[in-house]
């Protein structure tokens, strides 16, 4: 099983916006990552806008984490394709996804406290930019809204 990410290779996909035009490492199908871990790198991702990416990393932590804490990086793997539709002009696929995120990370079953994930502030986050998104459409979120952190 891979625990680390291959050097930077070309983009996976172009999209419209430049962050997610970078280069970024391809997280590798067999990614195996702590809770640690995975809010660690897929929170940096988020951050840097590249949402498609982090949510490869919460869905690699989804399928390795035993227990009800799977609920939580189900939860964020969600959220980042939320993202990644509003990034890319989906706008009800956006919502869809930002709003069950939430509701699957807003109170988390078996969360641990030594994650740098705040559960409650991830969910605000994403409840608020799904209202936005639906009722003014995409133009009234903006990129640095779309860089979501994991904690205030």
């Amino acid at each position: 099983m891979n625990r680390g990410l291959p050097s930077p290779v070309a983009p996976q996909r172009a999209s419209r916006e430049s962050a997610e035009d970078a280069p970024v490492a391809r997280v590798p199908d067999d990614l195996v990552v702590t809770p640690a871990e995975a809010a660690s790198l897929g929170g940096r991702l988020l951050a840097e806008g590249h949402p498609f990416h982090a949510h490869e990393v919460f869905e690699a932590a989804w399928k390795s984490i035993p227990g009800p804490e799977r609920e939580l990086w189900r939860g964020l793997a969600q959220i980042a394709v939320g993202l990644t539709h509003a990034r890319r002009g989906n706008a009800r696929g956006a919502v869809a996804l930002l709003r069950r995120g939430a509701d699957r990370v807003r109170d988390p079953a078996g969360f641990r406290d030594d994650v740098e994930v705040d559960p409650q502030y991830v969910a605000g986050k994403a409840d608020d930019i799904a209202a936005r998104i639906e009722q003014g459409g995409l133009t009234t979120v903006t990129e640095a809204e779309l860089r979501l952190t994991l904690q205030p």
